[in-house]
C-alpha cells in the first residue's frame, strides 16, 4: 500500500500538482457521488418491484382498500411509493385526477432520481479536457526547455512528452468510470421508469374496475 500511495503521488507530481490534483478531487467526487445515486436509485428498483404487488393485493378489499394501499406507500422509502401514494389520495375524487397527480408526482420524483447525475456527466466531459490542457501546457515547457539548451537530446524529449501525457493518462483514468457509473445510473432510472409506467396505468385501470370513475366518486 506505501509503494502503491508513493508511486500515485509521483505520477501526482511529474504531471504538475495544479492539474493532477484536481484529477483526483474530481475522481473522489465521481465515486462519492456514484455511491450515493447507485444507493438511491436501488432502493427505488428493488421497492418498486414489491410495493405495486402489495398495493393491488390490498386494493382487492373494497371496504378498507385504499386506507390499507395508503399505509402501505407510506411505510415504503421511495419514489414509487410516493406517486402511488399522492395517487391514491386522490382517488375519491375519480380516477382522472389519480393520473394528474400520479404525472405531477412522477415529474417531481423523476427529478429526484436524476439529482447528482449533472455533476457525474460534468466530470466526465471536464477531466480529459483538464488532461489535455496539461498535457499542451507540459509540451510548451518541453520544446521552450529544448529551444533554450540549443540541442536536442532524446532523453531530454521523450522525459518531457512522458511527463507531458501523464495528465492526459490522469484525465482519462478519470472520465471513462465516471462516464460507465453516469451511463449505469441512466440505464437503471430508465428501467425503473418503465415499470412506474406500466404500474401507474394498471392502478388507473384497477380502480375503475372498483367503482373509482369520475362518474361513480366516493
Amino acid at each position: 500500500m506505501d509503494k502503491t500511495a508513493t508511486t500515485l503521488l509521483k505520477y501526482i507530481n511529474d504531471g504538475g500538482p495544479a492539474i493532477m490534483w484536481p484529477l483526483v478531487i474530481m475522481f473522489i467526487l465521481a465515486v462519492a457521488i456514484t455511491i450515493w445515486r447507485l444507493v438511491v436509485i436501488l432502493i427505488a428498483l428493488f421497492n418498486t418491484r414489491s410495493l405495486f404487488r402489495k398495493v393491488y393485493i390490498a386494493l382487492q378489499n373494497k371496504e378498507n382498500g385504499l386506507e390499507k394501499a395508503s399505509e402501505i406507500c407510506a411505510g415504503t422509502p421511495g419514489p414509487a411509493a410516493s406517486i402511488i401514494h399522492a395517487g391514491l389520495s386522490r382517488a375519491h375524487l375519480g380516477v382522472e385526477h389519480v393520473e394528474k397527480e400520479v404525472q405531477n408526482a412522477g415529474a417531481v420524483e423523476m427529478a429526484f432520481l436524476e439529482n447528482g447525475l449533472v455533476w457525474l456527466a460534468t466530470i466526465a466531459n471536464i477531466a480529459p479536457l483538464l488532461g489535455f490542457f496539461g498535457t499542451v501546457v507540459g509540451m510548451i515547457m518541453a520544446f521552450q526547455s529544448i529551444a533554450a539548451a540549443g540541442d536536442v537530446e532524446p532523453t531530454v524529449v521523450a522525459t518531457g512528452i512522458s511527463i507531458a501525457l501523464i495528465t492526459t493518462a490522469g484525465g482519462l483514468i478519470v472520465a471513462m468510470p465516471t462516464q460507465i457509473a453516469y451511463n449505469l445510473c441512466v440505464w437503471l432510472i430508465d428501467r425503473i421508469v418503465v415499470s412506474l409506467d406500466e404500474n401507474s396505468t394498471k392502478l388507473v385501470n384497477t380502480l375503475i374496475d372498483l367503482g373509482y370513475d369520475s362518474k361513480n366518486e366516493k
